[in-house]
């Protein structure tokens, strides 16, 4: 790899920049005198000081904004500022799970467009590039100025199953948890080569209670499913749309969510749902309770973020990653 490259890790998923560094066969540039990671002043504000020279330098900032989402936002902010004031000659933000996401547009009247907003902070610390994987929202990515490369999990998911649940497939129906959804459901099920069906949900006016599941469209009776979703937070709707694919008729419950944030008591509900098992990425850092649950596997994101930030360092198409991903 071209000694132009820098690699710098928040203090997110410092495991997933790892990964990457390996597989681009390239050292974690240091953020501070002590870790490899932003650390703090006794106040608990964030301290960022880069410790090599990245004057000239393509950099390439690896901090998924997880829970706490707020620190990491900020830790990415002072990072891409303190790049800038650095002479960096290219800054991009790899920011595998992009917080703030579900906060795309007014659903009702004051109320801000916190995705939006994210993304003028971004651009005003002074970021070249943005590197993100499965938006919940992809027109996010109008919200920048600047360019975005926007990664998908289908074809990683697919391949996954292909080569280590290959069982699955024989009768295998994809599903979407919610309406909304279909269109990421749909790429997965073409990437199987197998049909589609979707959980028919309804949410309440108060976003704090549970959403009711209504019916299913499709054919799930005496089959075996995979539901397909972005996120999985609390887990409620994707242990209601088992529950509910159940009731139907439908055989071995499985799922494949690429952000597992866990929250709450999403890991016991999971474990009392109809679910097998859980495939998510590792665009979070997990806690142990998530790897050493028998229901959750991980599948890592580490090559596609590699293969991209390869492309984009030696001015490639990222196209084919694009419509693979």
């Amino acid at each position: 790899m071209n000694e132009n490259l820098r690699l710098l890790s928040g203090g997110a998923n410092l495991a997933l920049a790892q990964r990457v560094a390996e597989l681009l066969d390239v050292s974690l540039c240091q953020a501070d005198a002590d870790a490899l990671t932003p650390g703090r002043f006794p106040d608990g504000e964030v301290r960022v000081e880069i410790q090599q020279t990245v004057r000239g330098k393509e950099v390439f900032v690896v901090q998924p904004t997880s829970p706490p989402v707020n620190d990491h936002l900020i830790e990415l902010l002072l990072m891409i500022d303190a790049l800038r004031r650095a002479s960096a000659n290219m800054i991009c933000a790899v920011i595998p799970y992009f917080g703030y996401a579900r906060q795309d547009r007014k659903k009702k009247g004051r109320v801000p467009i916190s995705a939006r907003l994210v993304a003028n902070l971004l651009e005003t610390a002074g970021v070249d590039r943005v590197l993100t994987v499965e938006l919940h929202a992809g027109q996010i990515q109008g919200f920048f100025d600047v360019p975005v490369d926007h990664l998908r999990t289908d074809a990683l998911f697919a391949e996954h199953i292909r080569e280590h649940h290959s069982d699955w497939l024989s009768n295998l129906v994809v599903v979407s948890p919610d309406i909304g959804g279909v269109w990421r459901a749909r790429r997965v099920a073409k990437e199987l080569e197998k049909p589609l069906a979707i959980v028919e949900k309804h949410r309440r006016s108060s976003k704090e209670e549970e959403p009711e599941v209504y019916n299913v469209i499709g054919d799930v009776a005496g089959h075996d499913v995979l539901l397909v979703d972005d996120i999985l937070a609390t887990g409620r709707t994707l242990c209601l749309a088992a529950e509910r694919l159940r009731a139907e008729g439908a055989k071995d419950i499985f799922a494949a969510c690429t952000h597992g944030l866990f929250t709450g008591e999403a890991l016991s509900l999971i474990e009392e749902a109809p679910l097998r098992k859980v495939l998510v990425t590792d665009t979070i850092a997990h806690r142990a309770e998530v790897t050493g649950h028998p229901k959750v596997e991980i599948v890592s994101v580490a090559k596609l973020l590699a293969d991209a930030i390869q492309r984009i360092f030696s001015r490639k198409s990222v196209s084919d990653l694009l419509v693979r991903s």
